[in-house]
């Protein structure tokens, strides 16, 4: 069976110490610091990726490996407002997206996605948040 991993990046990393992070330590096994091809911006409190096809744009984050992945999605989509009994469009959309893992291997993960425009939000240069 292939695992499920899932690239995070803002109030989900380690150092964010979210109570939505300490469900994923209980439910997911940290792999490795990551990068996605993407831009970041900061949203509000929170910042919101977007996929890019530039190569020197990165969003920093996490990979962790889903040992219960359909509990772990099922509350981190509640937690992103993504899917059914949220309004349309939703904020985030969860994909299935190619990460760079820090030791240079990649991985198919979910990524929360920004699902709304862009301008006028401040683009995080860094990709860090």
């Amino acid at each position: 069976m292939i695992p499920d991993y899932i690239f995070v990046y803002g109030t989900l990393r380690r150092d964010a110490n979210s109570e939505m992070h300490q469900l994923l330590a209980k439910y997911a096994e940290f792999v490795d610091d990551a990068s996605y091809r993407g831009k970041l911006y900061k949203i509000d409190y929170y910042p919101g990726a977007v996929s890019s096809d530039d190569p020197n744009d990165a969003v920093q984050g996490e990979v962790y490996r889903l040992h219960q992945a359909d509990v772990v999605l099922a509350l981190l989509d509640q937690y992103e407002e993504f899917g059914p009994g949220f309004p349309v469009p939703n904020e985030f959309i969860r994909k299935k997206q190619t990460v760079l893992l820090k030791c240079g291997r990649t991985v198919t993960a979910w990524v929360y996605v920004y699902n709304h425009p862009t301008e006028g939000l401040e683009l995080v240069e860094s990709g860090n948040f």
